[in-house]
């Protein structure tokens, strides 16, 4: 089987495509290495997939629908595809909201368009958010939730590919899924969440930025978690039902909301080292909380995160301090 992974040098596209590469899966990479965080981190993942006979890397943006259906022309024997590449963060989108039109609108088309022309296509899985829930306050969140009040574009643009992904599943039968990933953290993470921000910042003994003064909480979920469930939902392409188009959603999060604070001291005692806190107010289009219901995945998935905070933050400073030498 050929499966395309796009933001293959991504965070969870990366452990995804690693995942696929050893259950003996061909895996054809996608990613325009953009800078919006080190590029040298992104080539480091890109070098651990390439060590894989069966991976393939197209240094490709996926909005540029002419080079995406170049693509599928080369390799007409993809027969899914895991749709990871998207810009994200909530509050790069109020400085650079162009980015995320480009990426997560006119490039989300552009692979809804691309996947509806490749003729073995048999599933489409899709990297959604939990921040289409951030208007929300009811918890925890449920997939059965009205998601139409976002309080940031990024949000915004993750509803839309989720409309426009049902649209695409209902007018050509193309079965889909999208994932509402919860705040992945672990070993190769992005530079830009807070796991990794926390984890430098106390190593280089500078105060960390706490928002709404701490009274905060995060689904944290591990990435060896998060991916097993975007595989098993690989695995698993939906049948339409009772007239309903063939696409589905569903949260994969920890199933457990963890207090900043806490949080925070769990990466201090793994550091080895307590926090200069400088307690900032609540930032323009954060949620206060999130929490997953994952009913719906632990009853269609198998879906079943076995790894808290505490196994899970000393596992990525231990990373942390192995790749930047610290």
């Amino acid at each position: 089987m050929t499966v395309l992974v796009t933001g293959a040098a991504g965070f969870i596209g990366f452990h995804v495509a690693t995942a696929l590469l050893k259950r003996g899966e061909r895996v054809i990479g996608v990613d325009n290495l953009n800078d919006y965080y080190d590029v040298a981190l992104k080539q480091a993942r890109l070098d651990g997939l390439a060590r894989h006979d069966s991976f393939a890397f197209h240094r490709i943006d996926i909005a540029d629908q002419a080079a995406m259906e170049g693509l599928a022309g080369t390799y007409p024997d993809i027969t899914r595809v895991v749709h990871l590449a998207a810009q994200a963060g909530v509050r790069y989108s109020l400085t650079h909201p162009q980015a995320y039109i480009h990426a997560n609108l006119e490039g989300h088309f552009a692979v809804l368009e691309t996947c509806r022309r490749l003729d073995r296509l048999e599933h489409l899985v899709y990297a959604s958010s939990s921040t289409v829930y951030s208007g929300i306050t009811r918890l925890p969140f449920s997939i059965e939730e009205r998601v139409d009040r976002p309080i940031s574009l990024y949000a915004a643009t993750k509803i839309s590919g989720e409309l426009m992904s049902y649209c695409y599943s209902h007018l050509y039968g193309l079965p889909m899924t999208g994932l509402r990933f919860f705040t992945a953290y672990g070993p190769w993470g992005r530079p830009d969440l807070s796991a990794y921000i926390f984890t430098r910042q106390i190593l280089a003994g500078e105060p960390i930025q706490v928002f709404n003064h701490g009274d905060m909480k995060r689904d944290f979920t591990y990435i060896d978690d998060a991916v097993a469930g975007a595989v098993a939902a690989l695995d698993r392409p939906p049948a339409a039902r009772d007239g309903a188009a063939p696409h589905r959603l569903y949260n994969l999060g920890n199933h457990r909301s963890e207090p900043l604070m806490r949080f925070i001291q769990v990466i201090e005692k793994a550091v080895g080292r307590k926090a200069k806190i400088k307690l900032e107010p609540m930032q323009p289009g954060d949620a206060k909380e999130t929490f997953a219901d994952i009913t719906a995945s632990r009853r269609d998935l198998g879906f079943n995160p076995t790894t808290n905070i505490d196994e899970g933050i000393p596992k990525f400073v231990a990373w942390f301090r192995d790749y930047h030498g610290v």
